[in-house]
């Protein structure tokens, strides 16, 4: 389902569905999207506090996330952070409502489970930075964010990795955050029948024991027979209680009876948030000296070379 892209002067939202951010932030995040020439309106629990980690009770986060999808004057809803919480609303947000009011839906990390279910419906929706990084000005990301609301749709090409199996791929795009993606992903939440997918994932400050057993779930669900592509993003904090080299070779071994492309180094996750459509047709093409992302969906197309995916240096 297309999702209208952004005009000036039109209204956002802000919102809070799990971990509670200060209100400083919310304000600085606020200023940066009045510069866009966009209206920020705040959820009315987005700052709020409960058990000295939420922004809000459950019921009161599902009530700030209804506010902002019912309200159709509202055309897009910007997550403050992620952490933990999303999986609160799940049995508390009609699943109709993703389509009945089609906007863009912003974040990453624990909102990947919101993003999953957005995309299910059939809907369109953003893997991207967040009120907390919007608030800190992170490039490239918020440049990239506000081109692509905009109708820029970002072609990203990446440098080679070493771990890079080549080939071409196309399919929706799928993933996020591993702990997040993997528990709802086997859920009663299904992404389309006969679809194929592109699949990415990024993780941050688990165990490589842990990303091993939740990379296992993955294979072992009937839908990923139809991956027929993967990026591994960032691997940040990972503590290393197995012994392999690296995150990507592990997780290549779980790959090894497929014949698909596979993209390492995609600079997305905790210390980067280029944004990735979700829920869009895309194609994904890896070779030895580097892999190209490209969204097959309406919009003006605008390619970014990424120098060097540590520092997310554009060319």
């Amino acid at each position: 389902m297309r999702v209208p892209y952004l005009k000036a002067g039109e209204r956002v939202a802000l919102v809070s569905p799990a971990y509670w951010v200060p209100g400083e932030a919310i304000i600085q995040a606020a200023d940066v999207l009045r510069s866009w020439g966009l209206q920020p309106v705040i959820g009315p629990h987005t700052t709020s506090l409960n058990v000295d980690a939420y922004s809000g009770t459950a019921d009161e986060r599902a009530a700030d996330l209804l506010w902002a999808l019912e309200d159709d004057t509202i055309k897009a809803i910007f997550c403050s952070r992620g952490g933990y919480g999303s999986m609160h609303l799940l049995n508390r947000i009609p699943l109709e409502i993703f389509q009945k009011h089609p906007k863009w839906l912003i974040g990453h990390g624990d909102i990947t489970m919101l993003l999953y279910v957005v995309a299910t419906t059939g809907t369109l929706c953003i893997h991207g930075p967040m009120g907390i990084q919007i608030a800190n000005q992170q490039e490239p990301a918020i440049t990239i964010t506000h081109n692509l609301l905009m109708g820029i749709l970002p072609q990203y090409v990446i440098p080679g990795n070493p771990y890079n199996r080549c080939g071409h791929a196309e399919g929706i795009l799928v993933g996020g955050n591993l702990s997040s993606y993997a528990v709802i992903s086997g859920s009663r939440f299904q992404l389309p029948e006969n679809q194929d997918f592109i699949l990415f994932i990024e993780e941050v400050e688990e165990s490589l024991h842990t990303i091993d057993r939740l990379f296992y779930m993955l294979r072992l669900q009937n839908s990923f027979e139809r991956v027929k592509g993967v990026i591994f993003g960032g691997f940040n904090s990972i503590r290393y209680d197995l012994q392999f080299g690296s995150v990507e070779q592990m997780l290549l071994t779980h790959l090894h009876d497929l014949e698909i492309p596979v993209c390492c180094g995609f600079p997305v996750g905790s210390n980067s948030c280029i944004p990735l459509i979700e829920g869009a047709p895309c194609s994904l093409t890896v070779t030895s000296e580097n892999s190209v992302l490209t969204f097959n969906i309406e919009g003006t197309q605008q390619t970014y070379h990424i120098e060097n995916t540590e520092t997310m240096l554009l060319k």
